[in-house]
């Protein structure tokens, strides 16, 4: 499949098919999903969606809430660090080991989906935090991640960020639905990344147009994939 530079840096949402509860994919990773929804329910899953679809601007929103205080900027322990005593680099690196740069999310190409066992988080006593821990032994998703182990391959789903690489924080919850990803990760365009992340106000814009081409290898391919 082809899609513009708009369409996978979430500038645009013609390739995204509309869900329920504003969730939204494309329509081939749509079937896919439900496919395998069903499948698990069978299994005494309640497979169900956290995050699908994210715009550039929603992305924004997080980065910038993120960059200016409002939401604490974490580490790869999930431990809130100080941004008084952070450099600007230091910052960007923080932010990116857990939300994506606006433009070089997975979540805006449409591919890309968090899913959680809401009955069983729906049964709990806490919040549900979407951490690790609540897909390790004694959470309420470990029963769910262990059938992804299992059967999210059958569905042509795997997890990107099922292990730490030096980039992005391991995230048991995000399944990419690999053919149409793989595709999108070979039209990816720095330049045109470049362009955008220059074209807006954002939080860190110098140091990040200056380190962009290492950011993006270390966050947005994360090590796995070229």
């Amino acid at each position: 499949m082809k899609f513009s530079a708009q369409q996978w840096m979430g500038v645009s949402d013609s390739h995204i098919v509309k869900m329920q509860h504003n969730h939204g994919l494309i329509s081939k990773v749509k079937d896919a999903f439900e496919a395998m929804q069903a499948a698990a329910a069978k299994d005494g899953i309640d497979l169900q969606l956290v995050s699908s679809f994210r715009s550039f601007e929603r992305q924004l929103a997080i980065w910038q809430s993120k960059w200016l205080g409002q939401k604490p900027i974490l580490d790869i322990h999930g431990q809130a660090l100080d941004i008084d005593e952070l450099e600007d680099i230091q910052k960007i690196h923080g932010i990116m080991t857990w939300s994506a740069l606006p433009g070089a999310s997975r979540h805006h190409w449409g591919t890309d989906l968090d899913v959680y066992d809401k009955q069983r988080v729906d049964s709990c006593d806490t919040p549900f935090e979407l951490v690790s821990q609540e897909y390790e032994l004694g959470g309420p998703c470990y029963d769910l991640s262990c059938w992804l182990d299992e059967h999210a391959q059958r569905f042509e789903f795997y997890r990107p960020y099922h292990r730490y690489n030096g980039g992005v924080a391991p995230e048991a919850w995000h399944l990419s639905y690999r053919p149409i990803a793989t595709d999108i990760i070979k039209q990816l365009d720095i330049n045109a990344l470049k362009m955008q992340i220059a074209s807006i106000d954002i939080g860190g814009k110098a140091m990040i147009l200056q380190y962009l081409d290492s950011l993006f290898e270390r966050y947005t391919l994360n090590g796995l994939e070229k």
